[in-house]
């Protein structure tokens, strides 16, 4: 079935060899680019055929246990871009990710209120509306945060991280049934 072919590789094996392949990889780019100079610097040097080139590493991460962030950056660092320049491409290719999942859910939402339920009051959309501004406002502190952390540090940490978390899934799938 269709279920089934979409949700395959959505198990604990897979997506602890996503981690770990992920992890392993970030830590030999980052010892690959230590000391080198980079042909783009900031975004604005990001040119067509580049950001082609991320925007398919962007499709990796439909692989369970793929980041979408961490595949374009990584993507990015491999294609010459600096490692602040990936990071801020990145939360750029994510904007029209989100708002495309937005709209889909806004229309199945639209879908509902047309078909007459009654989905809720306005209580609850003064709380879904308070919902999105504290996430409006964290996401751009926590994108902040992360752009400062990415100029001054490396993508090392990260890559154990997700080794780290590849093994104890791998762990728990073994031991724990």
């Amino acid at each position: 079935s269709d279920v089934y072919k979409r949700q395959h590789f959505y198990n604990p094996v897979c997506v602890s060899v996503s981690l770990i392949v992920y992890g392993v990889l970030f830590i030999v780019v980052e010892r690959l680019h230590r000391g080198k100079t980079f042909k783009m610097n900031a975004v604005e040097d990001i040119g067509y055929g580049t950001a082609f080139g991320v925007g398919v590493f962007q499709m990796l991460s439909l692989v369970p246990g793929t980041s979408r962030s961490g595949s374009t950056i990584l993507g990015a660092s491999i294609l010459s871009v600096s490692r602040p320049a990936a990071a801020e491409f990145s939360f750029f290719l994510a904007v029209p990710v989100m708002l495309g999942a937005s709209l889909l859910k806004g229309m199945k939402f639209a879908g509902k209120v047309a078909a007459g339920a009654e989905v809720f009051g306005g209580y609850e959309a003064m709380i879904l509306a308070v919902g999105c501004i504290v996430a409006f406002v964290v996401s751009l502190a926590a994108i902040r945060f992360l752009m400062d952390f990415v100029k001054k540090h490396s993508f090392t940490a990260f890559g154990i991280y997700r080794i780290v978390l590849g093994v104890l899934v791998l762990l728990l799938r073994v031991f724990v049934k």
